[in-house]
């Protein structure tokens, strides 16, 4: 199985405690309903626009000026076959993909299978996608204070994804406390899956941060394609749930 690790940023603990207290504080004192949607469309568009304004992302989409590919992985092998130069540069930069998991489609399908949550000293917990038929149903519990890391599991096929980004975006109570951004990079297919596991991140404790969250996640690539547009709710509690 192939695996690609990446890092988040380490100051988003501290900036998530500290929009947690300070906005929800807020929102409460100017009288804002706990029961309230978690985002309108108004601020669905807001985080769209700062997603293209985001420089980093921007300047990683600039060290690929090619996003997409325009031909199948097949159409690519076989043109100038006979090209013997050409040929083995092909086979030095294709060599490692499956073939098995190429088509005909000149466009590249990617499955996001599951996300699993680790966290030391417990079992992990793998959520399979899409995690729930019930939007207002918590599909995971958090204890507060605990150190967790989020891996994803996902299968590329058809063709090579450019730019593959991950986006996931958090609410209390009406309130944004959380935007993460990143860039996981370019995928071949293959008919293994892939994971993907993010720095470790510490849930914020105390009052403020006990209850339940709203959250969205999505999965886009260079060009434009979404392969998952997921929202759900998850709890922070003051100790881990019960077992059933």
């Amino acid at each position: 199985m192939s695996t690609a690790l990446g890092a988040a940023s380490t100051t988003r603990n501290v900036l998530f405690e500290a929009n947690l207290d300070e906005e929800i504080t807020n929102k409460v004192g100017n009288g804002g309903e706990p029961g309230q949607l978690p985002y309108s469309d108004d601020e669905e568009e807001t985080d769209e626009a700062e997603e293209e304004e985001d420089p980093k992302l921007e300047s990683d989409k600039e060290m690929d000026p090619h996003p997409g590919p325009q031909f199948s992985l097949k159409e690519h092998i076989d043109k100038d076959k006979d090209d013997e130069s050409l040929r083995k540069w092909k086979e030095q930069l294709l060599g490692s993909i499956d073939m098995s998991a190429v088509g005909e489609n000149k466009d590249p399908e990617v499955k996001i299978v599951s996300l699993t949550i680790i966290c030391p000293g417990r079992p992990d917990q793998i959520l399979p996608i899409p995690f729930t038929n019930d939007s207002k149903k918590s599909v995971f519990t958090l204890k507060e204070g605990t150190k967790f890391s989020l891996k994803f599991t996902f299968i590329v096929s058809n063709n090579l994804v450019s730019g593959l980004k991950y986006t996931n975006v958090v609410w209390k109570t009406g309130v944004r406390v959380d935007n993460i951004k990143k860039m996981l990079g370019t995928y071949s297919p293959q008919q293994e899956p892939y994971t993907y596991e993010l720095e470790e991140e510490t849930t914020p404790s105390g009052f403020f941060a006990r209850g339940t969250y709203s959250a969205r996640t999505k999965f886009v690539d260079d060009d434009k394609k979404c392969y998952l547009d997921a929202s759900y709710q998850f709890e922070i509690q003051k100790n881990w749930p019960t077992p059933h």
